[in-house]
């Protein structure tokens, strides 16, 4: 569900791929197959956002899904943590966001008119992703010890899902990684998004579960820091530390760029591409963020 990466070198490879693992990574998010965990007890789409995302860790509790996903309010996460596991314990979640997914990429990519960009970029993703160095990225490495779908009669499909999941996550924690060494917190993280032209305050608090309290305080810090005016807009000085938080995040997921020699990554980036604008052009994915669905007026 996160800011798909942006910066002045949208050409990179690193900037590449994770601009296009991103949309194949959130097709089940957005399904309505993904509301079958209401079936199953769940009350309502955030209450198995926070069960299935963070399964992978075990039973964790409020603190640590707050501490690991950093941009939401912890009371946004403890109205689904840690009860969320009185309804289905991790490892049946997990089963059951499988078996979701699967139906939502399937429906999604059945009638792909290149199988072979499937076929082949789910064979690479295969190669590397799974072995890219975990530490200090928890959320990736718990994803990374989970078995490929093909190894429980999964298809091709799936397997892409999959390492796409790996490689968003893998971003994601470094992104984290760089926020916190920038000095952004979690509400003034996303008060730095908005303030570059990117979402509003009203939907981000919606999503992330800011009061316009807390909202307000984030502002009144970074216009002490001297990073956005008085009028919500960024200064060259706030513009410089959000791309220098960019940087690092794409300093820190280089190894999932440096896995593969340099025409096995383009023909990955390439393959991964195509499948991304298909399900952006098809419309099962908005291919932007916040989604169209849940943007509300400024």
């Amino acid at each position: 569900m996160g800011e798909i990466p942006r910066s002045e070198d949208r050409r990179s490879p690193i900037r590449r791929l994770g601009r296009f693992v991103e949309p194949i990574h959130t097709v089940a998010y957005y399904s309505p197959e993904i509301y079958g965990f209401n079936d199953d007890g769940f009350k309502g789409w955030w209450h198995a956002y926070f069960a299935y995302r963070s399964a992978p860790m075990g039973a964790v509790s409020a603190p640590t899904v707050t501490s690991v996903f950093y941009n939401f309010a912890p009371r946004m996460v403890s109205r689904a943590v840690p009860g969320c596991w009185d309804v289905m314990e991790p490892d049946a979640v997990l089963a059951r966001y499988r078996e979701l997914t699967t139906a939502s990429m399937g429906r999604a990519l059945g009638d792909y008119p290149e199988p072979a960009d499937i076929a082949g970029a789910a064979a690479t993703l295969r190669s590397f992703t799974a072995d890219l160095p975990a530490g200090a990225r928890p959320l990736y490495g718990a994803w990374a010890q989970q078995p490929w779908p093909s190894e429980d009669g999964g298809d091709a499909t799936m397997d892409l899902w999959h390492g796409c999941t790996l490689l968003r996550e893998f971003r994601f924690d470094a992104h984290n990684i760089a926020l916190a060494a920038g000095n952004l917190d979690a509400v003034e993280c996303h008060v730095m998004m908005t303030s570059g032209g990117h979402g509003n305050g009203a939907t981000i608090q919606k999503i992330r579960g800011w009061t316009l309290d807390e909202w307000d305080a984030a502002c009144a810090r970074l216009v002490e820091r001297g990073w956005i005016t008085d009028e919500g807009t960024q200064t060259d000085e706030g513009n410089a530390a959000r791309r220098s938080v960019e940087a690092e995040t794409d300093r820190l997921s280089l190894a999932a760029a440096e896995a593969l020699d340099a025409g096995d990554l383009e023909a990955l980036l390439g393959q991964l591409e195509r499948v991304m604008d298909y399900l952006v052009t098809t419309g099962t994915v908005s291919g932007t963020w916040p989604p169209p669905h849940v943007t509300v007026a400024s």
